[in-house]
């Protein structure tokens, strides 16, 4: 092994420790966290409308995939609501056109979500900070025109009726129920794969490229590439989010491609903290139920969402999940220290 590969195994190891220095006994174990979730998820359809959740969880892991470009590759895409939205135009096709089951209308949307994702990146991947983002926002615009005059789309009525056909064939999906169990696990498996991509050997070396992009490349580190990667998988998630949102709603329209749609996203994700994993998550549910419970006030919900998004980066300027997590580090930073200051103390005795 060479000096360089040496050295670039150094550093990810020692932001891997720092890392897992840094993780809280409370808000570090995800282990722990995802059990108490996945109960609270599988009761949840029994005291809340099934639909309204589920769109919960689409939107969930809409922002898990913008934070995992975002948080952890440091690239702020104004244009995810392409991958989001064509791929549920394509899923849409699939199932009402095309006839194909729901498992298969599925997979064809998030595939269209990561070749899509593949082209815009080629593009844009090379350019940095707002003229990626504005490239994005860009294409995605074009995608927005294709989806308006596309003649498989509907126009401006979209895909409205979209069958839920069977899963494989042989489980029926016409309930709110089986869809929602559908969606669940759709939403377990999505997050699994941003977890493990985070804490694999790939993540730290997009942290390493979002802290100092220059360092990365000097440790021999292709960063264009790695970033395309990280672009075409959240490209892929967040179509896979489109595809699941179409079954739930029986529905593709213009509304899931739009640019507001794409800031939605990114509110999400800055809402619950950025950089975290349970941030985006906490932010979709928030901003999903506050859409829910203020749609009677129209295009006033627009203003109170605006406004929380202010109130919250003044109080949590971290976001949510990271402010809390920052000040649960310093409150255990002071509580850890008299205490190794005791042992000392003792040792010395």
């Amino acid at each position: 092994m060479s000096g360089s590969n040496l050295h670039s195994s150094g550093e990810l190891s020692h932001l891997a420790d720092e890392e897992s220095e840094n993780k809280t006994p409370l808000l570090a174990d995800l282990r722990l966290w995802a059990v108490i979730g996945i109960i609270a998820l599988l009761a949840a359809p029994h005291f809340f409308y099934p639909v309204m959740v589920a769109k919960v969880l689409c939107f969930a892991l809409f922002a898990a995939a913008f934070n995992l470009l975002l948080g952890f590759a440091g690239l702020l895409s104004f244009g995810h609501a392409a991958f989001f939205g064509f791929s549920a135009y394509v899923t849409g096709y699939c199932l009402q056109s095309l006839g194909l089951t729901a498992e298969l209308g599925i997979l064809a949307g998030t595939a269209t979500g990561a070749l899509l994702g593949l082209l815009i990146g080629l593009i844009a991947i090379r350019r940095q900070g707002i003229y990626f983002a504005m490239i994005t926002l860009a294409l995605a615009q074009m995608v927005y025109f294709v989806c308006l005059q596309a003649p498989f789309t509907g126009g401006e009525d979209g895909l409205q009726g979209v069958p839920r056909r069977s899963l494989f064939g042989i489980i029926d999906m016409t309930s709110n129920m089986s869809v929602y169990y559908l969606v669940l696990a759709i939403f377990c498996f999505g997050i699994f794969i941003v977890y493990r991509t985070v804490h694999s050997p790939f993540g730290q070396v997009l942290k390493s490229i979002r802290e100092n992009e220059d360092r990365a490349i000097s440790l021999g580190y292709d960063a264009d590439r790695y970033k395309l990667m990280a672009f075409v998988l959240s490209a892929a998630l967040s179509g896979l989010a489109g595809s699941t949102k179409v079954m739930v709603f029986q529905l593709a329209s213009l509304t899931d491609v739009q640019w507001q749609m794409s800031g939605e996203v990114v509110l999400m994700a800055v809402l619950g903290g950025i950089g975290t994993m349970l941030g985006p998550i906490l932010g979709a549910t928030i901003i999903i139920t506050l859409q829910n419970e203020l749609a009677q006030i129209g295009s006033l919900t627009t203003i109170v969402q605006g406004a929380v998004f202010v109130a919250c980066v003044l109080l949590f300027r971290r976001g949510i999940v990271g402010e809390l997590s920052h000040r649960w580090n310093q409150w255990r930073g002071r509580s850890i220290e008299p205490a190794s200051e005791a042992q000392e103390s003792r040792s010395e005795v």
